[in-house]
């Protein structure tokens, strides 16, 4: 078991490494998601003991709430969440002209993007809420806040999410035949609903659907792009 999580964590950079090398049109905008969503996986010591303990490389999270394999993951979904819509709708990227961006929606451009934080921290500081949830709530308030700035992303968003959900499916069973105990041992069941679907606690599946909300349209969002219908993607000069 001391292993699993990181040869979870390699199972998704891996993915995302197929992506990265193999849809070379996607490359800019994976790379810079992944690199602003890497930190987060700093926050691991929100989660360690009370949502889940899994052993670690070095035993890290049972003594500091750190561990490697949170930062590799989160830097693998931050790529994947941010251009699997893209790559299976073939929608490449524009530049929203900047006589567009001078729109009124657009006043509460840099606001809407910090509210997830916003609504964690104050659900984390003032409810007893378990943290996981606390997480599962901004991240759906953060997507729905992208949609009053960015209706044209409201389909992205929304079957974004969905997309991010099964792609997380497969992943999270992947190694769960294997390790057919392991959730049962290492999840703090007793702090959840404790309802599983087909093994899998439904709040890592609720987490998989708002991060893919908000995730998919975040680049657009925070780079001034539209997406647009094409075969070929062109990489973007800033």
């Amino acid at each position: 078991m001391q292993y699993v999580w990181f040869i979870w964590s390699l199972i998704i950079l891996a993915l995302w490494a197929i992506i990265y090398f193999s849809k070379k049109g996607h490359r800019k905008e994976m790379l810079k998601m992944s690199l602003i969503t890497m930190p987060f996986g700093l926050t691991e010591p929100l989660f360690v003991p009370e949502y889940w303990f899994p052993p670690s490389l070095f035993d890290l999270a049972e003594k500091t709430g750190f561990d490697f394999e949170s930062l590799i993951f989160s830097f693998a979904i931050g790529g994947i969440g941010t251009v699997l819509y893209n790559l299976i709708f073939k929608r490449g990227l524009a530049q929203i002209p900047h006589s567009e961006r001078s729109h009124s929606r657009h006043r509460l451009h840099i606001f809407i993007l910090f509210i997830p934080a916003a609504v964690f921290i104050i659900l984390a500081l003032f409810t007893s809420l378990n943290h996981i949830y606390c997480g599962i709530i901004a991240l759906f308030i953060g997507g729905l806040a992208t949609l009053y700035c960015r209706p044209d992303l409201k389909g992205k968003i929304w079957v974004g999410g969905i997309l991010f959900t099964v792609l997380y499916f497969i992943y999270f069973g992947s190694i769960l035949p294997f390790y057919p105990q392991y959730v049962e041992l290492y999840w703090n069941l007793d702090n959840l609903t404790h309802i599983l679907v087909l093994g899998i606690p439904i709040e890592e599946l609720m987490f998989a659907f708002t991060f893919g909300m908000y995730w998919s349209g975040l680049y657009e969002h925070i780079y001034w792009r539209k997406l647009i219908q094409t075969e070929i993607i062109i990489p973007l000069k800033d």
